[in-house]
């Protein structure tokens, strides 16, 4: 006679149970935490104030692929720019600093790049894309008749499994500044690749994430088009 299959310890079926939940649910990303670049914010705020930036120029604000890009002055020496990068944040996080980072210059045009940490984050597509209108109406409500210009969610060789989630976040984000005035989408997207589709290994860093000199180059080339007419310095 076969015995009957005992069945496992009940302790066993909880933890089983448990990660059967888990397994179906995404996982809730952190609330926004603004405090934690309240040092590097009043820092840019500290240094304004020693040696004030010019007013009406370009504005680049971002995470870090801004932040990082330290030949901004010589790429674009037709025009005044500032950057306001911040490595690490979210698109968020631009939105949220933009009355102390961005409307106080005045800028004509406001160039911006993040996403990919939000995504990175946990953040849904769609999240990017309601902090991209956080930002726009923000900026907007100080600064109605100034440019926006939107730097396309980059793919990279290191978050490369991500890439569905950033050509969507593109696409909503595309979408919404098609026909609108002052709103200006950069899509560096297809330049970045190669011919097989997939990120090109020569324009990043060791780390597979952030750009190297030849890569700004190729964003230098595509947003140099979008910004306002030189200025008289």
């Amino acid at each position: 006679m076969v015995s009957a299959m005992r069945p496992p310890p009940f302790s066993t079926r909880v933890v089983i149970a448990l990660l059967l939940v888990a397994a179906g649910l995404r996982a809730e990303p952190p609330p926004p935490n603004f405090a934690k670049w309240e040092k590097e914010i009043a820092a840019f705020e500290s240094a304004d104030r020693e040696n004030p930036p010019p007013q009406h120029a370009t504005v680049f604000v971002g995470s870090s692929s801004i932040r990082l890009w330290s030949t901004l002055e010589q790429d674009f020496p037709e025009h005044r720019v500032i950057n306001r990068g911040f490595g690490g944040s979210e698109l968020g996080d631009s939105a949220h600093f933009a009355d102390r980072i961005v409307l106080p210059y005045h800028p004509r045009c406001v160039v911006v790049y993040a996403g990919g940490n939000d995504i990175n984050n946990g953040r849904t597509p769609e999240e990017v894309f309601q902090r991209f209108q956080d930002l726009v109406t923000k900026v907007r409500a100080g600064l109605p008749e100034a440019d926006i210009a939107f730097i396309s969610i980059a793919g990279n060789p290191a978050r490369w499994a991500q890439v569905e989630k950033v050509k969507k976040a593109n696409a909503l984000i595309e979408a919404f500044i098609k026909d609108q005035a002052h709103l200006k989408f950069i899509n560096v997207f297809p330049a970045m690749l190669g011919d097989d589709g997939l990120p090109l290994p020569g324009i990043f860093r060791a780390d597979r994430l952030h750009m190297n000199a030849e890569g700004y180059q190729i964003w230098t080339r595509l947003v140099r088009p979008f910004l306002p007419p030189p200025d008289r310095k």
